[in-house]
């Protein structure tokens, strides 16, 4: 699958704050996740659907994609949320904590064509997360890695081998379904090299990008999931290889030693659309 669109880099932003919903319109980030959920306090829960709604209408945020994450169903506002943000104009509405399709099914009754995007945060979620993807409204998928180490009692690794098996059948999940996968946050926004280490593994896992808790982690998310100038090359020369066998009916495609086939090809060819993609976001 080739996105339509770069999703490298996805801020969480609370809903709450006229402030940082401004500042958001000037970052470098391909989505911004619009929370009424963990980001907005308890106190604040009714007001911020307005304040977002408003934020919205006023719009300037450009190309970057626009979700809005409301507060899951079996709190008391979740029900609510929902009814507002199918009258927001987002382009997606993220529902908290989705643990079968029929999570999804209670929330397309409320926002009708909109499109739906999952946390995956639960065990529940991990085991059934084929029938999860397969959800006719569903676009997107963000792993909640923080809630699920919380539910698997886990002990904090930087490899993150105790969420491996959830992580593994999520992207397979997303992969065979066609949606977007989105990794969990990396905690420690200071730690430049940490979230670097994950950026790259999520990156090879076969995530599309991963969310944010901070604006001072973009740069280096958007760089881990950007195609680096050796792939762009290589992907270039694969291509040309590839395109002068056909040309002349002679041999094999070789380059740096290596076979090129048909797979390698489209492979190379998404590589240089996803370089389009990032240039024409960021022009």
């Amino acid at each position: 699958m080739t996105l339509a669109r770069p999703l490298r880099s996805v801020l969480y932003i609370p809903a709450s704050k006229p402030r940082a919903l401004d500042k958001a319109r000037g970052l470098p980030v391909d989505a911004i996740i619009f929370d009424l959920e963990d980001a907005v306090s308890v106190d604040e829960k009714e007001a911020s659907r307005a304040i977002l709604a408003e934020a919205l209408a006023q719009d300037g945020y450009g190309g970057r994609m626009k979700i809005v994450r409301i507060n899951a169903f079996d709190t008391p506002w979740g029900k609510a949320d929902a009814e507002a943000a199918a009258k927001m104009g987002a382009d997606a509405i993220l529902l908290p904590k989705v643990s079968s399709p029929a999570d999804l099914d209670a929330l397309a009754e409320i926002t009708g064509d909109t499109p739906l995007w999952a946390m995956m945060e639960t065990p529940a979620g991990m085991i059934n997360a084929a029938s999860i993807g397969a959800h006719p409204k569903l676009q997107g998928m963000v792993m909640g890695t923080n809630d699920l180490a919380k539910e698997l009692q886990t002990r904090h690794r930087a490899d993150r081998l105790p969420l491996q098996a959830g992580l593994g059948l999520c992207v397979l999940a997303a992969k065979a379904n066609g949606c977007v996968i989105i990794d969990g946050v990396y905690n420690a926004f200071k730690d430049d090299d940490g979230l670097k280490v994950e950026c790259d593994q999520g990156r090879d896992m076969g995530f599309d990008g991963k969310t944010l808790i901070h604006p001072a982690q973009v740069d280096v998310t958007n760089t881990a999931f950007s195609p680096s100038d050796a792939e762009v090359e290589l992907a270039r020369r694969q291509i040309d290889a590839f395109n002068e066998v056909e040309a002349t009916g002679q041999g094999v495609a070789v380059v740096d030693g290596k076979i090129v086939e048909n797979l390698h090809v489209a492979t190379a060819r998404d590589t240089l659309a996803k370089v389009e993609a990032i240039a024409a976001l960021t022009a």
